[in-house]
């Protein structure tokens, strides 16, 4: 006889299995990419991330005979309920086999937990909120994600959405290739309509790094406010993501865009890190960091881009300069030697950014859905 509960993680012991299951159920599929250990340790680690903060989260394991058969995390998040005037929990970090009796009490007890706690809704994915990685991927199962981009099997979303999960918002996937480079009339057009903004493109300067991420973190919290989901990020939780995201960046495509000496715009693209991470299998060592220089320096494995983020100041929009940024990472990325680029997410709802990016030549390659669930 079988018998399946659901346990609170309490101990390190827990904590471990909570990061490694995954690897567990993923075993043997070539687009899975295994999140270095030691950095979601961290970033589970309540006295390092700032993120909780001004966040409650909780998180659960499903256990079969006393093996860990599924995972899930509960979250309220403090910062988006003030921002957005809503009592929501999110569910996240979830995962487990195409088994409805494994899903359904991993969302069960997610969904209890979320209603004591006061809120109204349950919504997610969310690995914890927009910030950071987010939503089932319901399309493009045919290649990894991207760096910063969740990945499970078709089956996911499907458990889901038969225990009363509803879709709330898709989010879209762009690829843009080397191949089918972005006609030089709309490049020309769109430098042109820029330049009537009297604005001027930079790349980020590491040397003032720590000056950089303020300004970047001004447009960043502005740009986005009216965003569907969106949360503004302290100066701590700020410092942090942008700390992590240090040893990954290549400041040549970061671009500020300034006007008369004002930050008003900014993009940032990053190495798609998820071509040598594929190879580790979430370790650094001792062998990890021997493969992932072999996989990035000596092979130059990575050969594409994520475009994460480029956001203007509401007073600044419809001026063009969100295409000046996306051109100016079009043709960095080029002259550095990258074939591709994943330009990611953009809100089903964003018809404006859809269109531009389609009218550049990227094409829809993945979709990501976010479902809701009164309580």
């Amino acid at each position: 006889m079988t018998t399946l509960e659901i346990v609170e993680v309490e101990s390190a012991s827990q904590l471990r299995q909570f990061i490694r299951y995954p690897k567990r159920l993923y075993a043997g599929d070539g687009n899975y990419v295994p999140p270095l250990d030691a950095e979601r340790k961290e970033f589970f680690h309540r006295d390092k991330n700032p993120f909780f903060k001004t966040a409650s989260v909780k998180l659960f394991l499903a256990l079969r005979n006393r093996e860990v058969v599924g995972r899930i995390a509960t979250c309220v998040n403090y910062a988006h309920n003030q921002f957005h005037e809503e009592q929501v929990g999110f569910f996240g970090f979830f995962d487990c086999p195409d088994d409805y009796e494994v899903a359904s009490m991993l969302l069960k007890v997610a969904m209890i937990t979320l209603k004591r706690a006061g809120m109204e809704k349950m919504r997610g994915p969310m690995n914890f909120s927009t910030n950071h990685e987010c939503g089932f991927l319901v399309e493009g199962f045919d290649s990894p994600p991207a760096v910063m981009m969740t990945y499970n099997r078709s089956y996911l979303p499907k458990l889901a959405e038969k225990f009363g999960l509803k879709k709330v918002m898709d989010l879209h996937a762009y690829v843009l290739s080397a191949d089918d480079p972005i006609p030089e009339r709309i490049q020309n057009v769109v430098e042109k309509v820029a330049a009537r903004s009297n604005v001027r493109l930079r790349s980020l300067r590491m040397s003032q790094f720590d000056e950089e991420i303020l300004r970047i973190r001004e447009v960043y919290n502005g740009a986005w406010q009216a965003n569907w989901g969106f949360v503004p990020m302290d100066e701590d939780e700020f410092n942090y993501t942008a700390r992590n995201l240090k040893q990954i960046v290549d400041p040549a495509l970061v671009f500020i865009a300034e006007h008369d000496g004002r930050p008003v715009a900014f993009s940032l693209a990053l190495p798609n890190i998820n071509q040598a991470l594929i190879h580790l299998n979430g370790r650094l060592f001792p062998l990890g960091l021997l493969k992932l220089f072999w996989h990035t320096r000596i092979r130059n494995k990575i050969d594409g881009l994520r475009l994460v983020t480029f956001g203007v100041v509401p007073e600044f929009q419809k001026r063009g300069i969100d295409s000046a940024l996306y051109i100016a990472t079009y043709k960095k990325g080029i002259e550095r030697g990258y074939r591709w680029a994943e330009l990611s997410w953009v809100l089903e709802t964003n018809d404006l950014m859809l269109r531009a990016m389609e009218q550049m030549g990227a094409r829809p390659y993945k979709k990501y859905r976010i479902a809701e669930l009164p309580l």
